[in-house]
């Protein structure tokens, strides 16, 4: 039995943003019996958004493109997944178009897929005026992807579990980031694949911090690292410019490849922006915490 939704015009066009994310620190702690990996990060979105435009139609199903980027067969990516999901909660028989401008770089460790995914779950609640729960949405969320909820949440998080498990961090200071892509997707399941772990670790807590850029680098953390430089050595090289060029710390994102430094000043980061960007290929952003 789907939800009851209020009619709602065809023809209904919206825009909304997707933003990227960065983990200021993961921990692995072991493998679970499905065959994930028990987390615990300190996750926070950021002003690098994707930005998507979703259409309701008549035609039922559900439709996706996205210029520049190779989509599964039919478009089936997971934003085409979510919009399928919430139109079967609606017992919707109209169909959506959803168009991604993507600014997020693909398979670069800053949850563009997920984020994209998540925005269609709240834009088509909100559009087909569904009154699910953040909860609700959430729930739905972890089926595709473990950082879908994350993404539904929107607060700067402490994540456990699978990264489903979120608790509201406050205190987060009001940096500047130089995000810095050497132009190489990785895979997310290789890297965990190759972690290696040999034992179960203890239960991680949210180390204690000061509100300052000096207290949020003492928290910079990745065991992912070690695996995804061992074949990108480009992402040790992007670390070491970012120190060369004044930043009070830097961490590979996710599984990588993407490397963000912190800096205090929005004009330094955006002469170090310019100053990276086209490096090797490499490409350079600055964001700032939302």
């Amino acid at each position: 039995m789907g939800v009851f939704a209020p009619r709602v015009m065809v023809g209904m066009i919206r825009q909304f943003l997707a933003p990227a994310k960065i983990n200021l620190c993961l921990h692995v702690l072991g493998r679970r019996s499905d065959g994930y990996h028990e987390l615990a990060m300190v996750m926070q979105r950021i002003s690098l958004c994707d930005r998507l435009e979703i259409s309701l139609v008549e035609q039922p199903g559900v439709r996706v493109s996205c210029e520049g980027v190779d989509l599964p067969p039919g478009g089936e990516n997971i934003a085409a997944r979510a919009a399928r999901r919430l139109l079967e909660l609606a017992g919707e028989r109209r169909g959506a178009e959803i168009v991604i401008d993507k600014r997020i770089p693909v398979a670069a460790g800053l949850g563009g897929g997920s984020s994209d995914a998540a925005t269609v779950l709240m834009g088509l609640n909100e559009m087909l005026g569904l009154g699910l729960s953040g909860q609700t949405l959430m729930a739905e969320g972890v089926a595709l992807g473990a950082d879908v909820p994350f993404f539904v949440f929107k607060d700067a998080a402490w994540a456990t579990g699978i990264g489903d498990v979120l608790e509201k961090i406050e205190g987060l200071p009001p940096v500047w980031y130089v995000l810095v892509n050497p132009g190489v997707a990785v895979s997310t399941a290789w890297v965990f694949q190759n972690l290696g772990l040999t034992s179960v670790r203890g239960v991680a807590r949210l180390p204690r911090f000061s509100g300052a850029a000096e207290g949020l680098a003492s928290l910079l953390h990745n065991d992912l690292e070690r695996v995804t430089i061992s074949r990108y050595p480009v992402v040790e090289k992007i670390k070491d410019r970012l120190a060369e060029c004044g930043a009070v710390g830097s961490l590979m994102s996710g599984s990588g490849p993407t490397v963000f430094g912190i800096f205090e000043r929005q004009d330094v980061a955006q002469d170090v922006c310019r100053e990276l960007n086209g490096v090797r290929g490499w490409k350079a952003f600055v964001a700032r915490p939302l």
